[in-house]
C-alpha cells in the first residue's frame, strides 16, 4: 500500500514531467528515478548519509548532484526530497510515479500468477485478452505461484480472474457443501 506521502510527491512529478513542453520522456524520468532508488538501497554509506539529521540539506544536495547523472527535473525532485527529509520513503515514491504514469499515459497494471513460467506467445496472448477486457493497454507483471496447480489468477485493478485449477477446485467445493 503506498502512503500518501509517496502519492503526493510521485503525482507533483508525474504532472511536472508530462506537462506540455517538458523535455523529459517519462519512460526516462522513471528508469532514471528507478536508479537513484536502487542506488541509495545498495549503498548503506550513501542511504546513511542522505537520512542522518547530522549532514545538512545542502551537503545532501552536493551528494547527490555529484553521485547522480539524471536530468534537471529529476534532480530538482530530489533535492525537494531531501529539502523536506522524506529520503526514505524514495522506494515508495517511485512505486507510486510508475502507478501514476502509467494511469496518466491510460495504461492498466495487471499482475498475473501462474503455475508455471508462462511462454512469449502465452504471455502475449493473456496481454491481448486482459487490454481487451479492460478497455485499456495491460502491462503486465508475472510471477508464478506453484500452488495454483495449473493456469492463471490475473489481478487487474480491484478485479481478480481466476483460471487456475486451485481456484476451480475451490468453487467446486463451495458448490457442492452449499
Amino acid at each position: 500500500m503506498l502512503s500518501a506521502i509517496s502519492t503526493r510527491y510521485a503525482k507533483a512529478l508525474v504532472d511536472v514531467v508530462t506537462e506540455p513542453g517538458s523535455n523529459i520522456d517519462p519512460q526516462m524520468a522513471m528508469d532514471q528515478l528507478r536508479q537513484v532508488a536502487a542506488m541509495v538501497s545498495a549503498s548503506d554509506d550513501l542511504r546513511g548519509a542522505l537520512l542522518s539529521p547530522a549532514v545538512s540539506p545542502s551537503r545532501k544536495r552536493a551528494v547527490i548532484a555529484k553521485l547522480v547523472d539524471v536530468h534537471v527535473k529529476i534532480r530538482n525532485f530530489l533535492y525537494v526530497v531531501i529539502d523536506h527529509r522524506r529520503v526514505h520513503e524514495i522506494p515508495s515514491m517511485v512505486e507510486a510515479f510508475e502507478v501514476l504514469l502509467d494511469e496518466h499515459l491510460g495504461f492498466v497494471r495487471a499482475d498475473v500468477s501462474s503455475a508455471k513460467p508462462l511462454s512469449d506467445p502465452q504471455r502475449a496472448a493473456l496481454e491481448v485478452q486482459l487490454s481487451r477486457m479492460s478497455g485499456k493497454k495491460a502491462k503486465l507483471k508475472f510471477q508464478t505461484d506453484p500452488g495454483l496447480v495449473a493456469g492463471v489468477v490475473a489481478r487487474v485493478g480491484s478485479k481478480v480472474y481466476d483460471g487456475s485449477v486451485r481456484g476451480q477446485l475451490e468453487r467446486l467445493r463451495a458448490t457442492l457443501l452449499s
